[in-house]
């Protein structure tokens, strides 16, 4: 196996320090900020121990199979709010309201999951009833940041060939803006009802949980001719995983320790840009 080690304020000394308790055979530099130990012989208790070694120096440690490159892959499909963005845009709404603990209570009940989407997204929403629909637009503008590495990372999935994807529990307000801000090819939301100009806290037509996440990552494999397992798929919530779970490569991106538990690779003290060094 190789091991990525990686961090936005890791040294390489303090990364090859860390690499070097997994005795490889060759060690790569990525980079500034990261490294590939090569040759490793790999087991549960080498795991722990790198696991424990690297959360206590804020760095990301990955095994992966040698060999494993942007190439394999043909699409990747996004989360969008605390993912590709760094906001929940529906607790920024809120914000508008008066409402933000409210929302956000509900917001990170349904991450955890604790609380099914659907049924978390038709009470936030409720209670945005009223509020004018130029709160959208304040939020998009003023609020909305990319996360960090985001546009590096599509710069090089595009120079690569792959397709990309942002699927969402959000709304398309902001998916569609964002579309063509960064240029994706394919996005799926939530449609906020508005009428004269207010919110009136409904949702139009079906609702974007996991199980249409999913089945959107499905449609859009399916439409370009490729294989689910030629998709990498990347989340932070519980609403995540059942996409992240028919994916090549699943990636938890400053996720709920849910959502790291079970994906493929967790990136929490690297941008999402940290893709490419895995992949490298």
């Amino acid at each position: 196996m190789n091991l990525v080690l990686q961090g936005l304020d890791a040294t390489i000394d303090t990364l090859r320090r860390i690499g070097a308790l997994a005795n490889p055979a060759r060690v790569t530099e990525l980079g500034a900020g990261a490294i590939r130990c090569e040759g490793i012989e790999c087991s549960d208790v080498l795991k722990q121990t790198i696991g424990v070694a690297a959360e206590a120096a804020r760095i990301d440690a990955t095994f992966i199979a040698p060999g494993r490159v942007l190439a394999d892959f043909k699409l990747v499909a996004m989360d969008m709010d605390s993912t590709l963005i760094t906001i929940e845009c529906i607790d920024e709404i809120a914000d508008m309201q008066g409402l933000k603990p409210q929302v956000a209570a509900i917001t990170e009940a349904a991450m955890r999951g604790e609380l099914g989407f659907a049924e978390s997204l038709t009470r936030r929403v409720a209670l945005l009833a009223g509020l004018d629909a130029a709160a959208l637009e304040r939020v998009y503008t003023e609020r909305l940041a990319i996360s960090m590495g985001g546009e590096a990372m599509l710069a090089a999935l595009r120079a690569a060939g792959l397709k990309t994807l942002l699927v969402s529990g959000g709304f398309t307000f902001f998916t569609e803006r964002l579309k063509a801000r960064l240029g994706l090819d394919y996005t799926h939301a939530n449609v906020l009802e508005i009428v004269d100009g207010k919110l009136t806290g409904r949702v139009l037509g079906g609702i974007v949980d996991a199980g249409e996440k999913k089945r959107t990552v499905e449609r859009v494999c399916i439409d370009i001719g490729i294989d689910p397992a030629q998709a990498i798929v990347m989340g932070d919530g519980a609403n995540d995983l059942a996409m992240m779970s028919i994916a090549g490569l699943s990636v938890a991106f400053r996720a709920k320790p849910v959502v790291r538990a079970q994906a493929d690779v967790a990136l929490t003290y690297s941008g999402l840009d940290g893709l490419l060094n895995i992949l490298a």
